[in-house]
């Protein structure tokens, strides 16, 4: 029985240690290099002192960093990835939620640490390779790692602003890779064209689903999503079978035209999740790409990684939206309504909530927050079982696949009615004009406003819509702006939208 993620790497170092690992621009490193460098940097921690203590990573996306999240783990200490184009503002304050033992960056990076709150200690990952390894003591902290210690902490925005950590644990990930290799057929021959920042859960599946199969990662550069056809340069130069993506970096490369400039045969299977994706961008992937597989996952980061799958089965129109499908293995769903009554008939809305060994423990330093978000289960009255209120809000089709239906936070109330600010930006996408758009509610001028990218005639646009939508959800202003704003994670920046109200 695992216990540990770290067994994952071991294993696989065992059975293929010449096979690449990861690869990305000008370097790679095979399975057996990296679970050497990674108990390089687990013996240089362990000679610290430090034991189940929060140690920052704070590198670039790379092997290295990689590395460093896996000798973490090895040292019986858990990671957080900090980006390193992060404002200094936010490096502090999750800085100060975590208060964190010790920093593992570079000689490039070390300054920006240096200028922060942090005052504890400092690995320079260049100083590793000196690092004799200490199997011995590698091997006491495993016989003491039980699968409820953490492994990560990832750091979320909540609605004031300020970071949240979910924590997340062995059992947690190895609950969730497993399902996630068999769904999504990975195995010793996939190539997974790694998108995600490592601070974002969808890297979670890029790294350890690698681990336990012996796929290779290949981590396209992060400049490259800004020029489309370099990332599919990149793609087809590699032979990357296998994508895990948010839907603004697919939107962007079909938008772009890439598809049609560089051949990318090789991909077969797409999945996509974190946001809506589009139905006419799915379209011209599957159109440029015939026999490939396609995916929509769902799922918030305090349940690890993913809740629902749905692989796509058959034709959408471009003004529906891909249903979140079915749970994933061994995870619970409940759709309750206001009054906490569960919902299982059709078409009925209600806030999903998750219960299962996917759930997180909580909110690092936060029981407040933690006590809000994950509370008993009303439908049990019986023993102690917790759910995760997600705030999402869902119900089922025809068919009892789960629909998403937004945000009980983007629900507004206008002229009376309540209206879901999610089917307004479907209703807009429907339309070849519109390739993606946002829409807001302006609290002061009682507003609906749909922020559009390119140049757009707003009395058509208005025009086409009464034709899907009721009068009183028709958008009372349209702007229109050269691109659309993303945060760190690559998803729409909907904060920085807010501010341009």
């Amino acid at each position: 029985m695992i216990k540990n993620v770290g067994e994952y790497l071991e294993e696989t170092a065992k059975r293929s240690p010449q096979k690449i690992a990861i690869l990305e621009q000008n370097s790679r490193i095979t399975f057996s290099a990296l679970e050497k460098f990674a108990k390089a940097v687990a013996t240089t921690i362990i000679k610290t002192g430090l034991s189940g203590q929060s140690v920052i990573t704070f590198l670039p996306k790379s092997i290295n960093c990689v590395a460093a999240f896996a000798g973490i783990v090895y040292s019986g200490n858990f990671y957080t990835p900090i980006d390193v184009s992060m404002p200094e503002a936010r490096i502090n304050k999750i800085i100060n939620v975590l208060n964190p033992a010790c920093v593992i960056t570079n000689g490039k990076f070390s300054a920006i640490i240096k200028r922060t709150d942090f005052h504890g200690k400092i690995i320079m990952i260049e100083d590793i390779d000196k690092t004799e390894i200490d199997e011995i003591a590698i091997r006491a902290i495993r016989q003491n790692t039980i699968d409820t210690d953490p492994v990560y902490i990832l750091f979320t925005s909540g609605s004031t602003g300020e970071p949240k950590g979910v924590i997340i644990n062995h059992r947690n990930i190895i609950d969730y890779i497993d399902w996630a290799v068999d769904a999504c057929h990975i195995d010793e021959h996939t190539i997974m064209g790694n998108q995600s920042p490592f601070h974002f859960d969808i890297s979670t599946q890029d790294i350890y689903s690698c681990f336990k199969t012996s796929a290779t990662l290949a981590i396209i550069p992060e400049s490259y999503f800004m020029f489309p056809v370099k990332a599919l340069e990149f793609i087809r130069e590699h032979n990357i079978n296998y994508l895990y993506w948010v839907p603004s970096a697919f939107i962007n490369v079909s938008m772009k035209d890439a598809l049609d400039k560089v051949d990318i045969s090789c991909v077969k299977r797409i999945i996509f999740g974190g946001e809506v994706m589009p139905v006419k961008h799915l379209k011209k992937w599957q159109e440029s790409i015939p026999g490939l597989l396609a995916m929509n996952v769902y799922g918030p980061t305090e349940a690890t990684v993913n809740i629902t799958y749905y692989p796509i089965d058959r034709e959408f129109g471009e003004n529906e939206l891909l249903p979140l499908g079915y749970p994933c293995g061994n995870t619970g769903l409940l759709i309750l309504d206001d009054r906490n009554k569960r919902i299982t008939e059709p078409l009925k809305k209600g806030e999903l909530c998750v219960r299962g060994s996917c759930l997180s423990p909580g909110y690092w330093n936060n029981k407040e927050k933690t006590r809000k978000a994950f509370v008993q289960n009303p439908l049990n009255k019986f023993y102690q079982e917790t759910i995760y209120r997600t705030g999402d809000l869902v119900h089922y089709n025809e068919r009892y696949e789960l629909v998403f239906d937004g945000r009980k936070d983007f629900q507004i109330k206008h002229m009376g009615y309540r209206i879901e600010l999610g089917e307004i930006e479907t209703a807009a996408m429907s339309f070849p004009d519109i390739p993606i758009c946002c829409c807001l509610y302006d609290d002061k001028e009682k507003q609906i406003v749909l922020f559009v990218t390119g140049q757009i005639d707003s009395r058509k646009l208005i025009k086409d819509m009464k034709q899907v939508i009721p009068r009183y959800m028709l958008p009372n202003r349209i702007v229109s702006i050269e691109t659309m704003p993303l945060n760190q994670s690559g998803k729409i920046d909907r904060v920085k939208l807010k501010e341009m109200l």
